[in-house]
């Protein structure tokens, strides 16, 4: 048993010995465990990430006259000003209010202009009050005029994360990137065997009141992250999904924006690219072994984000070593894999944390509480009125058409019935394709007789399994009026339009009155 305090005298004398989590794999493989725990005493982590669950509290002094911020923008985005008269705090997920701006640049943008030392346009409002009778100002400030900046960080270094991909037929925008159709690609978020809380997978050495690297400079874990959770499926002592999380804290002023970076999803919005380096003390044995995991021994899940629930279907079991190749095996074919988060970066910060403890300059601290190890789930939110579900909703018997029928004939279906949609399926009944009014009306003037020849092949669909908000969303983002409705077998079970869900909309409106 080593204890941190002995540790810290190595780091006063020059003595210790510090190696990072890729490093230590190597040292335990050939020294063995009982020479590299005797040896070694801290093990440094890294990763470099998007951290959506982060932002910073801002102090801006006091004007005169003085105001008591009730709305607050910087360079128009906005930070919660519900805390005191001239404090705020500054999501890094909130996007512009500019909509010709949007989710393009958003507060994490802010967060790195700030640290850059760029100026920031600073707009308040307030109601005034006899004590606060300013009731706006429009301002300039850079993080040399701020009083305060810290970086509050409510959920980061996910211990362990999904792997994603997309089963649908259509491209989906999210926090794990652009996904592209029927599984066009695969994109991960984790250092691997150098993320910090697969080194400690139990917390032995983590807790409140722990000292680390954050964007550069010195920051603390101040306990737990939102969603922290511990009962948990595990190979090899390490989660095989999103597990444990962190609360951090640190001053924006001693930071370095070569380790914090503004970013923005595609589609989904803005994020923060985190730099964080947790050191591992090594205690035992038992830590040691823990610290020499490897990417081959991180099991992680393939989750499919096609399904719009919050519990998503395992495709398959990957590791971060085959993740790394470039591509993986789904269903006998090759998916190109890629990163969202930086590797390289996370073997910069484990250097750099290396660096900064072999020369004195970064001291070990003992937690003043250990971060929960048990008993600890991320309850559901439960919605008192459910999604309805598309294959809970009464739909018409489906009218159908083959590819080998005529316009003209598909034309006298259309107006028998009083559709304006018609799928064509096989002789199984999987759909082929789609064809509207439009396309019979089109059809018509240019003398084209086949409906083969003018039916959409590439069709929008909905699934039994979604619910009808999901579709109303998809029918608004692709500017159709209804979509053809599909079972896991891709066979036509109906159709949904946008009439259908209007009416949904209008009983549900009723029914709650």
């Amino acid at each position: 048993m080593k204890k941190i305090e002995e540790i810290n005298q190595k780091i006063k004398d020059g003595d210790v010995v510090v190696v990072t989590a890729a490093e230590m794999i190597s040292v335990v493989a050939e020294n063995g465990l009982k020479k590299a725990a005797e040896e070694v005493d801290v093990v440094t982590t890294g990763t470099f990430g998007a951290m959506c669950s982060s932002g910073a509290f801002l102090n801006f002094g006091h004007s005169d006259p003085p105001i008591k911020m009730y709305k607050t923008y910087l360079n128009n985005v906005e930070a919660y000003s519900g805390i005191a008269a001239v404090d705020a705090y500054l999501g890094a997920s909130q996007p512009n209010r500019n909509p010709e701006i949007g989710i393009d640049y958003g507060g994490a943008h802010i967060i790195e202009d700030l640290i850059r030392g760029k100026e920031i346009k600073l707009v308040a409002e307030a109601y005034g009050t006899d004590c606060y009778p300013q009731k706006k100002i429009e301002t300039y400030i850079t993080m040399d005029k701020l009083n305060q900046a810290i970086m509050v960080n409510p959920r980061n270094c996910y211990q362990n994360y999904a792997v994603a991909t997309n089963s649908t037929d259509e491209t989906l925008y999210t926090y794990m990137g652009t996904l592209l159709p029927k599984f066009g690609n695969i994109t991960y978020s984790s250092a691997g065997q150098l993320s910090p809380l697969l080194n400690d997978p139990y917390f032995e050495t983590i807790g409140t009141g722990t000292k680390i690297f954050l964007c550069g400079g010195e920051g603390f874990i101040i306990g737990e992250g939102t969603q922290h959770a511990t009962e948990v499926e595990r190979m090899n002592d390490v989660p095989v999904s999103a597990a444990g999380t962190l609360m951090l804290k640190g001053d924006m002023k001693k930071m370095d924006p070569d380790y914090v970076r503004g970013a923005s999803m595609p589609k989904y919005g803005p994020t923060l690219y985190t730099g964080v380096g947790v050191p591992i003390p090594i205690l035992n044995e038992q830590i040691a072994a823990r610290t020499a995991i490897s990417d081959e021994n991180i099991t992680c899940r393939v989750i499919d984000y096609g399904i719009a629930r919050r519990s998503r279907p395992v495709v398959r079991e990957t590791n971060y070593a085959e993740l790394k190749t470039g591509e993986i095996e789904i269903n006998g074919v090759e998916i190109p894999t890629s990163p969202l988060s930086s590797y390289k970066k996370a073997e910069e910060i484990a250097e750099e944390l290396k660096e900064w403890i072999i020369n004195g300059k970064f001291y070990l601290t003992n937690p003043v509480e250990k971060l929960p190890s048990k008993d600890h789930f991320v309850k559901p939110l439960e919605i008192k009125k459910p999604s309805i579900l598309i294959k809970d909703i009464k739909i018409k018997p489906v009218i159908i058409a083959r590819p080998t029928e005529k316009i003209n004939d598909v034309a006298k279906k259309l107006v028998e019935n009083s559709i304006n949609h018609l799928p064509v399926v096989d002789d199984k009944g999987k759909l082929m394709g789609i064809v509207t009014s439009w396309d019979i009306a089109d059809a018509v003037a240019r003398g084209k007789t086949d409906l083969k020849d003018v039916m959409t092949k590439k069709v929008v669909i909905a699934r039994e399994e979604e619910p009808v908000d999901v579709i109303a969303r998809r029918i608004d983002k692709y500017e159709i009026s209804g979509l053809p409705i599909v079972d896991k077998d891709n066979k036509v079970k109906g159709m949904i339009t946008t009439e259908d869900i209007s009416r949904l909309i209008g009983e549900s409106s009723r029914k709650n009155k």
